[in-house]
């Protein structure tokens, strides 16, 4: 298969400095509920730079002497970063935890929990972001960029950091699969073809993103022509408020979460789309993912292998909140805050506000 470039929306450029390190990039997790203050578990806020999650956890667990499996932690956050985030252990370590103390990683509060964290529970992230040698005439650029994602949103690619550090571990995800590849390891074998899923979205996402930048060029026939879709199949497709286009038969999820179901009136989705109450769903591969039909099967297809891991859908299209901004014309700075549902990259906020070039 041919690998297919992230398509954004606006063929913009604007210059500026971002610098992946704790200096200019914040995150900090949203927790999915409100702590009780009672119970056998204890909540950590932990604030860390310059450090995995793994790295992190390793140097709490060591320092109270469990293991990391004992503990329990809601996703993995950025290396190059400062990061904030929520941990469990037992509440017997509360003593012994009130004397830790390590130069990369600060204990913020403490607070008693029912249970332990799990992967995913938390709402989302808050990322807090600085760029910096933004002059006027980009300022400009970047404000007007910012208004588009604010009332439109951005598209949910995978971000680099998905492939390993060069890029290229879904190769080894598709030779898994093709058997010329053997690997006894079952977690990595499982993560290595995890990211072979996350390329074949991000394939499917750029060709749909081709599909959209299509439309707000040509007819819905020429379009049809020129993605090799059958006569009639964009019909009701061009008229659609969205950039994002929907498609017969698409798969849908109600908007931040929800059930998955098929697209079978065009016209009222797009509307239900426009709201933001729900929101196209695109394609892991794998058992029990829910199929789309018609032309969005269609289009789907060639991103669709069999894996011997479960499938599920992933949100194509997301919205970006709680957006706040600042500029600091003495020093050219640009500061920017912003929400993301959980698992979503910031990367893709960077890569519009940048003006990627459309390939």
């Amino acid at each position: 298969m041919k690998e297919l470039k992230p398509i954004y929306p606006l063929n913009v450029k604007n210059e500026f400095v971002f610098n992946s390190s704790a200096r200019d990039f914040t995150v900090e997790e949203i927790p999915l509920y409100t702590f009780t203050g009672e119970g056998e578990h204890l909540v950590l806020q932990v604030r860390k730079k310059e450090m995995t999650t793994w790295e992190m956890l390793d140097a709490i667990s060591n320092y109270v002497g469990i293991r990391r499996r004992d503990m329990g932690y809601a996703g993995l956050k950025d290396k190059h970063a400062m990061t904030i985030q929520y941990i469990s252990v037992m509440a017997i370590h509360e003593e012994k935890l009130k004397t830790f103390s390590h130069e990369k990683i600060k204990i913020l509060s403490m607070v008693r929990h029912n249970n332990k964290i799990r992967v995913g529970h938390l709402k989302g992230n808050r990322f807090k972001i600085r760029l910096k040698k933004v002059l006027g005439v980009q300022k400009d650029k970047l404000d007007s960029v910012l208004k588009w994602i604010k009332n439109n949103g951005v598209p949910n690619y995978f971000g680099n950091q998905r492939f390993g550090h060069h890029g290229d571990n879904w190769l080894e995800g598709k030779k898994l699969l093709d058997g010329t590849l053997k690997m006894r390891d079952r977690k990595k074998r499982e993560f290595i073809m995890g990211a072979y899923q996350s390329y074949l979205f991000n394939n499917w996402l750029s060709r749909r993103m081709e599909l959209n930048l299509l439309l707000q060029k040509f007819t819905e026939s020429e379009t049809e022509q020129v993605m090799g879709l059958p006569e009639g199949s964009l019909k009701g497709t061009k008229e659609q408020p969205n950039f994002f286009k929907l498609v017969e038969g698409d798969t849908m999820m109600h908007y931040p979460y929800g059930r998955v179901f098929n697209v079978e009136d065009i016209s009222e989705e797009a509307k239900r789309f426009e709201s933001k109450d729900i929101a196209p769903a695109g394609l892991l591969p794998g058992k029990k993912a829910k199929p789309s039909t018609s032309t969005a099967g269609m289009i789907e297809a060639p991103f669709n292998e069999e894996m011997p891991l479960n499938g599920t859908r992933r949100y194509a299209w997301i919205q970006v909140t709680e957006i706040t901004k600042n500029y600091v014309e003495e020093k050219a700075h640009y500061e920017l805050s912003f929400v993301l549902p959980k698992g979503c990259y910031a990367t893709n906020v960077l890569d519009i506000l940048r003006g990627e070039p459309i390939k």
